[in-house]
């Protein structure tokens, strides 16, 4: 019987027609044409009301300008961004260790349970005024917003992480003579890294947006501080300038660090 001429196996052996150049094409300018269409939908809003309520989207970008010269936008966006990697860099360690201890104690866990569904319940903003009667204007008082806000979900995803482990995977790693270094090297870390990776992710945006809330109402720079000032003077243009950096530095992180984090971990997961 001549197997290369039956049916099946004339299916088998035909390869998966790859997509054509079209639709790859579609598929790279897909993920950018919402941008364009909210550039022409704000543009459009914006012919219909005055200026001064919602300005045209070159008057943000000219309003840019003027603060990028002066180096005022370069100074507020600095320290928005130490104060954010200083909050979120301290409670991504406090929330590792904490979230490794929940996920392996169970009486951690009982006792834990709820102070963590009180301060998740809290917003950030609500922090913002005590911290500064404890720790004053400033960067302590803001960066201690951030960990209050990004520690206990973090946390809590890596706890479910730790829980996820398989007992009888780390049992027969034992089994094989496998010591703690080794089972922290090749089970405990290839399986909690992707709520590892999402934790961070969602730790990131909590940290960003107890940052600005904090900056609104207890500092003298940064960019909660140019959307804050800029409602009090009626200044649009500063506020939309201030709301559309926020956003543009949120979607940067993501497409620059925690994807290409997810891609290595996956590539490396998968040699692993």
């Amino acid at each position: 019987m001549n197997t290369a001429s039956h049916p099946a196996m004339q299916a088998v052996a035909t390869p998966v027609a790859r997509p054509g150049l079209a639709a790859r094409l579609f598929a790279r300018v897909l993920p950018w044409a919402s941008l364009p269409l909210l550039v022409l939908a704000w543009t459009i809003a914006a012919s219909r009301v005055p200026s001064y309520v919602l300005p045209q989207p070159w008057e943000v970008l000219g309003e840019g300008l003027r603060w990028l010269k002066d180096g005022s936008l370069l100074s507020n966006l600095g320290h928005s961004l130490l104060r954010e990697f200083m909050g979120f860099g301290l409670a991504a360690v406090l929330a590792l260790l904490l979230g490794v201890g929940l996920g392996l104690s169970a009486r951690l866990r009982s006792f834990m349970s709820p102070l963590n569904s009180l301060f998740m319940a809290i917003p950030p903003i609500a922090w913002t005024p005590l911290m500064m009667i404890f720790l004053g204007l400033g960067n302590a008082s803001i960066v201690a917003v951030i960990v209050l806000a990004a520690m206990f979900p973090m946390a809590l995803t890596i706890q479910d992480g730790v829980q996820s482990i398989q007992g009888g995977l780390v049992r027969a790693a034992r089994t094989l003579g496998a010591g703690r270094a080794q089972l922290l090297r090749h089970v405990y870390l290839p399986a909690c890294l992707p709520c590892v990776t999402a934790a961070l992710r969602i730790g990131f945006s909590q940290a960003w947006r107890a940052l600005v809330a904090a900056e609104m109402i207890g500092a003298s720079q940064g960019i909660g501080w140019m959307v804050s000032t800029g409602g009090q003077i009626g200044n649009s243009s500063q506020v939309l300038l201030g709301i559309c950096l926020i956003g543009l530095i949120a979607w940067l992180t993501e497409r620059l660090v925690f994807r290409r984090l997810e891609a290595h971990y996956t590539h490396w997961l998968g040699q692993s």
